[in-house]
């Protein structure tokens, strides 16, 4: 029994792909009685929002444009990916996304925050990185989606205005960018 009254009775396994497993989860809610969810367990993933400070002082974020097959179409975000190595530390991982998908090495990672993107449905934890002090190393592309991605820089400032404009919707960058926002509204760009 649990704190909240919900025992876990187990889960049996209905499908097992290279990064996820869908199983239907039993239950005991706290009066007895037994149901079933289906859940899917996942190694979690990160997200990283990559700063450049540009020649006249101002700040640029790296975005990347590129097909997600889900939706069968172009979508704009940071930079993120799986945490598909057993073990890794979600910011080893942020950094060799980050490598990957923009050739940006970052001289510092902050966490800004850590969320869980879809609760009703998996067990997935989300880690979002602010990136700062990049260094261009080349790009380490894998798979078809990478190595047919764009990759660009914009202001913040236009940054939250396409989240705000909905042309940014992926809940990972939203958050990111709009915490990152948030942040240097408290501080000195000096700082960054």
């Amino acid at each position: 029994m649990t704190a909240d009254g919900f025992t876990h009775l187990g889960d049996q396994s209905v499908y097992r792909g290279y990064i996820w497993e869908v199983v239907v989860g039993s239950f005991r809610d706290p009066v007895g009685n037994e149901f079933t969810r289906d859940i899917v367990r996942s190694p979690g993933a990160v997200a990283v929002v990559p700063l450049l400070r540009d020649d006249d002082g101002s700040l640029s974020v790296v975005l990347l444009r590129q097909y997600r097959a889900a939706f069968a179409r172009e979508i704009v975000e940071v930079p993120a990916g799986m945490r598909d190595i057993d073990g890794e530390e979600p910011e080893h991982t942020a950094r060799r996304e980050l490598i990957e998908e923009t050739g940006y090495e970052p001289g510092s990672l902050r966490l800004l925050h850590r969320f869980y993107p879809s609760t009703g449905m998996t067990d997935s934890v989300l880690h979002v990185y602010l990136a700062t002090d990049l260094r261009h190393v080349g790009r380490e592309m894998h798979g078809p989606e990478e190595s047919h991605m764009e990759v660009f820089t914009v202001p913040l400032a236009e940054a939250v205005s396409m989240v705000v404009s909905g042309e940014i919707a992926d809940a990972k960058s939203t958050i990111g960018l709009l915490l990152t926002d948030r942040l240097l509204r408290g501080l000195d760009n000096d700082v960054i």
